[in-house]
């Protein structure tokens, strides 16, 4: 019984916390293959802020696009912003700086924020399968399913969802004892490495973060999956070609994000990443933090005619402001 109680009881910073500053190796190498990383990560995070910029810009000035099903896009492309933001810009300075440190509070700041930024985007992905369902399967009650109101409060409901679920259990772990060494081989503070470098056990901390974690992962996948199911039941049987032709190019947008996403995320945090090699978890993180939010507006546009109409709209109107 005493061992659960060390585990979960808050400790006093000042006696255990010896351990003021990590530092994230990142992605080792020498300078040339330093800015080479620093320039390649420039880039795809400029062109995620334009790709998924140009997206709220289309969704509000757009009226074609003033639907559910783009106003829940407009605000998962909101997400996309933030989430890349959570670490990517941390990561270029970390690259640029010869110390590579990030401070205790800084550490766990972007672990939480990380976190709950990711389980925002597995609960919208959710939502829009919800819409998606709802639009073919019960076309003539989308309209009065499917409100302004009623989308809003999914929305706030998701970010709301998102950010309280990790501050109790990112709490426990911040006040587990770091007595040293404080290197984290990655490049960003994330629930292994912290875990690796504590002096304590915590096996219940452990277990409630990854069970949270698999628990969220489980059911919004498991949502979406039977939500697909039921909408490629419905769109086979629509007589028109033309009409299986838009509902495929919807839905087929939507599940290549869910499939890059959920595949690289549950390899992470679902399977056991003790066999991993650290190289290839640095990757895998990647996958899904950077590259996920890069790939979105491409996929969206790409397979949307109302979305590229709209694009272009929004690009028009750009060329109008600089001449005039």
């Amino acid at each position: 019984m005493s061992f659960f109680f060390i585990d979960l009881r808050p400790m006093n910073r000042s006696a255990t916390h010896i351990v003021t500053e990590f530092v994230l190796l990142g992605f080792p190498g020498c300078s040339e293959i330093q800015i080479f990383l620093f320039s390649l990560f420039l880039v795809i995070y400029v062109l995620t802020l334009l790709g998924n910029g140009a997206i709220i810009c289309a969704v509000r000035w757009d009226p074609r696009l003033h639907t559910p099903m783009y106003f829940l896009l407009g605000n998962f492309a909101f997400l996309e912003i933030w989430y890349v933001s959570s670490t990517v810009p941390n990561m270029l300075a970390n690259i640029l700086s010869r110390t590579k440190t990030i401070s205790f509070s800084g550490c766990f700041l972007q672990f939480y924020f990380f976190f709950s930024l990711g389980t925002t985007e597995c609960l919208f992905l959710a939502i829009m399968a919800y819409d998606r369902y709802l639009a073919i399967c019960r076309p003539l009650h989308y309209p009065t399913v499917m409100t302004g109101n009623l989308c809003g409060m999914l929305v706030s409901l998701c970010w709301l969802i998102g950010f309280l679920g990790y501050p109790i259990p990112i709490f426990f772990i911040s006040q587990l004892p770091f007595c040293g060494p404080n290197i984290i081989d990655h490049f960003l503070c994330d629930m292994d490495p912290l875990m690796a470098l504590s002096c304590a056990p915590a096996p219940i901390t452990e277990f409630i973060f990854y069970t949270q974690s698999s628990l969220v992962l489980f059911f919004t996948i498991m949502y979406i999956l039977r939500s697909y199911t039921l909408l490629l039941r419905a769109v086979f049987r629509v007589p028109s070609a033309a009409g299986r032709k838009k509902a495929f190019s919807t839905c087929g947008s939507h599940l290549a994000v869910v499939s890059l996403f959920y595949g690289t995320v549950m390899v992470m945090y679902v399977s056991p990443t003790h066999g991993i090699p650290t190289l290839m978890q640095k990757i895998l993180t990647l996958a899904y933090s950077t590259m996920t939010p890069l790939f979105n507006p491409l996929i969206y546009s790409l397979r949307n005619k109302d979305m590229k109409l709209a694009l272009r709209s929004v690009l028009f109107r750009m060329r109008i402001s600089q001449n005039s």
